[in-house]
């Protein structure tokens, strides 16, 4: 640190002598002389440099997090390919991603989700990504953010089913076009034995039409979203809060459901 010499006489009329003034003494003493000089209140004296500091230390973090994140989703997503083992793995699909806009925000969210793409287009071929990112890496984006905000669980399970139904026709046409064969008219075959076999059992001679069909199997794609985006909330509620994350907490009649 720089260092002056302060020849100015004392109080017997002689100089100090080579007496060492430190610049940050001399620079905040005259401050603090021009401040009560103009009877004015003290200002304070800001570091951007601190700042600065505390800025560059956490990028190191956010990007380790960014990659050691959507690794774990594509690695998630490929044992899952390979060894399926039911709905079990899939809860945890939109999680990782989640977790990344739920701490860094959500523009790391969206890193983390090209990121995972990038990943299993490499191991696993593009089209394998894209089923991926759509729809559970723009649901964990969206739920991250919706999770940040403290949005209610109603809004982002509707707001999450709106883009898992979404994803669902999505995934319905990227396979149809892959397999050469039209997956929604095997659908509405199923959709229409279920429907025959219910009748059967009601004693109800029904001949479902097409439209009906259709609309029945509509609702049980949503329905069937809505059911999973209740279980992702209530797993992520488990294991964010037990992080440091919380999402936002569930309403009455959920927590009624949980103390039983």
């Amino acid at each position: 640190m720089n260092q002056f010499v302060d020849n100015t006489p004392n109080q017997s009329g002689l100089p100090l002598g080579n007496q060492p003034v430190e610049f940050d003494e001399l620079v905040l003493g005259q401050l603090d002389s021009e401040t009560h000089s103009s009877n004015e209140e003290p200002t304070s004296i800001h570091f951007p440099h601190r700042s600065l500091k505390k800025t560059t230390a956490k990028a190191p973090l956010r990007l380790v997090e960014t990659a050691f994140l959507a690794s774990t989703a594509s690695l998630i997503w490929l044992v899952n390919f390979f060894f399926p083992l039911g709905p079990v793995l899939r809860i945890f699909f939109p999680l990782p991603i989640a977790l990344l806009s739920l701490r860094w925000g959500g523009r790391t969210a969206w890193m983390g989700c090209i990121v995972t793409g990038l990943l299993l287009s490499v191991l696993m071929g593009p089209p394998r990504s894209l089923l991926y990112m759509i729809p559970f890496g723009i649901m964990g984006v969206l739920l991250g953010g919706l999770w940040r905000r403290s949005v209610g669980w109603e809004l982002c399970i509707l707001m999450g089913t709106l883009v898992g139904s979404i994803g669902f026709f999505f995934r319905l046409w990227l396979m149809s076009l892959m397999l050469g064969d039209d997956l929604w008219l095997y659908l509405t075959i199923q959709v229409t034995g279920m429907i025959e076999w219910i009748g059967m059992r009601l004693g109800w001679l029904i001949q479902p039409q097409l439209l009906m069909v259709q609309i029945v199997g509509i609702g049980l794609i949503v329905v069937s979203n809505l059911i999973y985006l209740l279980v992702v909330h209530l797993v992520a509620g488990f294991m964010f809060d037990r992080l440091g994350n919380p999402i936002s907490p569930p309403p009455k009649w959920v927590q009624i459901m949980l103390d039983y």
